[in-house]
């Protein structure tokens, strides 16, 4: 049996946790903290309270595959949490949002095939311990044999681009204008569908990332704006993005990896970005707003 490790117990990861369970040696990796947490308050997925077998990081774990679905904020803990379970003949998938969580954990574990990959599907609702998402979705990911043996066996939808990195950037792209927007002008989907003037907006964000995608070598960007703008189609209308429901409950957003990624990139190739630094400093704002309000309480 396929021995698999996860860790990062958000809205993505209790999805796959409970996809993945009983169709592989499933462990949840964990700290101390937070398996004291699970153990007296378990996750809740649709309503259901949900029960796995949790691995420390001290722990022996020989794994096949490592599914790291933290938010982008935890990934520098995970690649070192995961070091006792990584062998030359382990996989890893990041679902982490952005472009260059891969990077970053091939530069740890070189030996490693860290596969190029992204989760897109409905965007699920967390309150406290709770998910609650409708099962549609699928894994992104560029070409490996294990993988598709392995996801069709275990019935887990996903599908193989031709072309990983501009499927890759094609997300991202996404996100950037989505999730940011949504963010500060608390719109759900049905609304940023609705509205035409947000789709003109949308493609001045497209405007600042293709001269930078073009750069980093990215092909076919003729096709961008258009394919990132139909990405809406695909959401539901009561949903809402990962970075209206961190500004909501007021926790940190994952700005630094979207508007702050390509403001960096931008910098570096000296590309002008300002609807994205306009994007940046406003969540930035809200953000500083939420912090104080907490601890004003």
């Amino acid at each position: 049996m396929v021995k698999v490790v996860l860790i990062g117990l958000g809205a993505v990861g209790l999805t796959y946790a409970v996809k993945l369970r009983g169709k592989c040696e499933l462990k949840i990796l964990v700290d101390n903290t937070r398996l004291k947490k699970y153990s007296q308050n378990k996750p809740v997925f649709n309503g259901v309270e949900q029960e796995f077998e949790y691995i420390l990081p001290e722990d022996k774990f020989d794994a096949d595959l490592i599914i790291i679905t933290t938010k982008s904020q935890g990934l520098e803990s995970a690649i070192n949490m995961i070091e006792n379970f990584v062998s030359d003949k382990t996989r890893i998938i990041s679902l982490i949002n952005g472009i260059s969580s891969e990077e970053k954990i091939k530069q740890t574990y070189p030996k490693a095939k860290v596969l190029k990959s992204y989760f897109i599907g409905h965007s699920a609702v967390r309150v406290g311990n709770s998910i609650t998402q409708d099962g549609v979705g699928e894994i992104v990911i560029e070409k490996d044999e294990f993988i598709e043996n392995f996801f069709t066996k275990a019935s887990i939808d996903y599908s193989i681009p031709s072309d990983i990195d501009y499927a890759m950037w094609l997300k991202f792209t996404f996100n950037l204008f989505s999730n940011q927007v949504s963010a500060i002008l608390n719109m759900n989907f049905g609304e940023l569908k609705r509205s035409n003037q947000f789709k003109d907006f949308a493609r001045k964000i497209v405007a600042e990332i293709i001269p930078i995608a073009e750069k980093k070598g990215i092909k076919n960007l003729d096709k961008l704006e258009e394919d990132a703008i139909k990405s809406l189609d695909r959401m539901c209308d009561e949903g809402k993005t990962s970075m209206l429901q961190d500004i909501l409950s007021k926790h940190s957003t994952e700005v630094d990896i979207f508007a702050g990624e390509i403001i960096r990139l931008g910098k570096e190739y000296g590309i002008k970005t300002p609807y994205n630094q306009f994007l940046y400093d406003l969540i930035k704002i809200m953000e500083e707003n939420n912090e104080l309000s907490i601890h004003s309480r």
